[in-house]
């Protein structure tokens, strides 16, 4: 049976830009986890849709556009409605400390800025499905 942490790396919203999320994705795939990418341009709907059929541990949400006080908490509730609580909620992109606050006490599980390194993410998804297995 493969135990790999499963990943959901999606781009929700009107972001037209990808590397990030791609630098991401195959960053968490070089450290051994399963990554579904979903591409650009994804709704709430159609990321926990693809979460739900995957059965996917992490989603990963990749936003440039400022959009996040919208996109993440509707993503959250729709998974809330879906009985997928116990998934794992990441964020990165340009989010201001407050906002990031904020998204954290919504049940964001972590927020990582500009700067953050790949080895953080990966180590925080790692430590994050270990805590919840």
């Amino acid at each position: 049976m493969d135990n790999r942490i499963r990943v959901l790396v999606a781009k929700p919203g009107l972001d037209g830009h990808d590397r990030g999320a791609k630098v991401i994705a195959r960053a968490l795939r070089d450290a051994g986890m399963e990554v579904i990418y979903t591409g650009l341009r994804q709704t709430p709907e159609m990321i926990v849709a693809a979460a739900l059929q995957e059965d996917v541990q992490v989603i990963g949400l990749s936003i440039l556009s400022g959009a996040h006080n919208a996109i993440v908490p509707r993503i959250l509730e729709l998974l809330r409605e879906r009985g997928m609580g116990d998934v794992i909620v990441v964020v990165g992109g340009i989010i201001p400390d407050d906002d990031a606050a904020e998204l954290k006490r919504q049940g964001v599980a972590a927020v990582f800025q500009p700067g953050a390194s790949l080895e953080q993410i990966v180590d925080f998804i790692r430590s994050s499905v270990k805590q919840t297995a």
